[in-house]
């Protein structure tokens, strides 16, 4: 055979593929694939991915760029994280949880929240072991469990049809089935994942609803994994309850944390995980095996965020700009008639598009047939009316698909002019209604 026949020959041979990548969804074109920047109108404005127009506070690039000019931050960090930055969390989250931590041993700096839950996974999770999840889920769960060797459990929240008061069509959060919690669980299960504030519903996890997750885990010997990476965006007065404070379920609860979310700097990748050594410490030993240690400025960066936060009242003036922002697109689908979840907590904003409608004879792309509805919803908002939303029923399993499809996901996590000119736009969308 020819010198070029070998070349063709290796151009063309496929190798098996690890079977994690089929059952992970990995392989699948998924929804941040079909809705970017690439595929949608130039003059779209983004309220679909989940990250800022804006910048970080001044100080923390300071000292970001402070790091970058020495020596030491420019070199390996501790797999631990950097001493600074975990005595920050240490003095930040102490309060909150009504213990001292220990940054030796309760306490790991992970690279992104996203890497920190993927840790405790290697660490904790058996192949066959099952990880319960609540619907509609962070899309990264499903293939970190999987490649695990976990099996995700799937327990839907279930839309709430109670109307808010002051409202035409806002609608409370989603509510838990606990029956259907109480029947997701086997003797093969491992873990439960908690999300508050949720991505995407905005739901706030009440006291009495973990309360009820802290019963069960107890009386099942589970581990709870609290992601609770939007803590610091908790509307109206809420209440968020950190699920490890309550008796018993500090030394069966991981939580994990970003700065990404706390800072409006997503792009840093830097996340932690603050629970018992019992957990900490083998998440510890896999997280040395998989990235070793986090990039070191945006540790520095970070640290000098949570140490200047409380003084400068960061997180008050942040909320407030929030909650000004998610007003403007209440009142936006207030006036439009448009049925939508008042978010609770997090930047996410659910809206019921089971009444929208398009022409028989409009021209949809290939990549959404055998999709759930939303999927065209979405595309044909992006495309007719100029703003960008995300189909939550990515977010499912197959059998839960029809509970997401009604609902289009749009990110808050703007600046004030880009949610006044969308809200502009969304009276557009009346002639589509039916």
């Amino acid at each position: 055979m020819s010198t070029d026949s070998h070349a063709v020959d290796s151009k063309r041979k496929m190798f098996p593929l690890a079977s994690r990548l089929t059952e992970g969804r990995a392989l699948t074109l998924d929804v941040w694939s079909v809705f970017n920047a690439a595929s949608l109108p130039a003059d779209c404005i983004n309220l679909g991915q989940g990250y800022m127009n804006f910048p970080p506070p001044a100080w923390t690039i300071e000292a970001a760029e402070h790091a970058l000019r020495s020596t030491e931050g420019n070199h390996y960090s501790h797999p631990k994280g950097r001493p600074r930055l975990r005595n920050a969390l240490k003095d930040f989250y102490s309060p909150q949880f009504g213990r001292s931590l220990d940054p030796e041993t309760e306490i790991v700096v992970t690279s992104g929240a996203n890497e920190g839950q993927y840790a405790v996974w290697t660490a904790f999770l058996e192949p066959g072991d099952e990880v319960i999840i609540f619907e509609p889920f962070f899309d990264q769960y499903l293939p970190s469990i999987v490649f695990n060797g976990g099996k995700p459990i799937y327990v839907p929240l279930h839309p709430s049809t109670e109307s808010i008061s002051g409202t035409n069509v806002g609608r409370k959060t989603w509510t838990v089935d606990f029956d259907e919690l109480r029947r997701a669980i086997t003797p093969r299960t491992k873990m439960i994942v908690l999300n508050t504030p949720h991505n995407p519903v905005g739901k706030v996890f009440t006291r009495e609803e973990l309360e009820h997750i802290a019963e069960l885990a107890h009386a099942h010997d589970l581990i709870v994994m609290s992601d609770e990476v939007y803590e610091s965006l908790v509307y109206d007065k809420r209440e968020h309850v950190r699920i490890a404070t309550l008796p018993g379920m500090w030394a069966r609860t991981v939580t994990v944390g970003s700065a990404g979310k706390l800072f409006a700097a997503t792009g840093w990748r830097v996340g932690w995980v603050i629970g018992p050594p019992t957990l900490i410490m083998p998440t510890l030993a896999a997280t040395v095996r998989i990235v070793f240690c986090t990039n070191s400025p945006m540790q520095e960066a970070t640290a000098a965020g949570l140490e200047e936060a409380v003084a400068r009242r960061f997180f008050e003036t942040q909320l407030q700009e929030y909650e000004e922002r998610r007003n403007i697109l209440a009142d936006a689908f207030e006036q439009l008639g448009l049925e939508y979840v008042l978010p609770e907590g997090s930047y996410f904003f659910l809206v019921n598009i089971s009444r929208l409608r398009w022409p028989e004879t409009y021209s949809f792309p290939a990549l959404l047939e055998g999709r759930g509805r939303d999927f065209k919803a979405a595309w044909f908002m992006a495309n007719e009316i100029g703003i960008w939303s995300i189909p939550i029923s990515a977010f499912y399993c197959d059998e839960h698909v029809s509970i997401g499809e009604n609902y289009a996901r749009f990110a808050f996590c703007k600046d004030i002019d880009t949610i006044r000119r969308a809200a502009e736009r969304i009276p557009r969308l009346r002639e589509f209604l039916v």
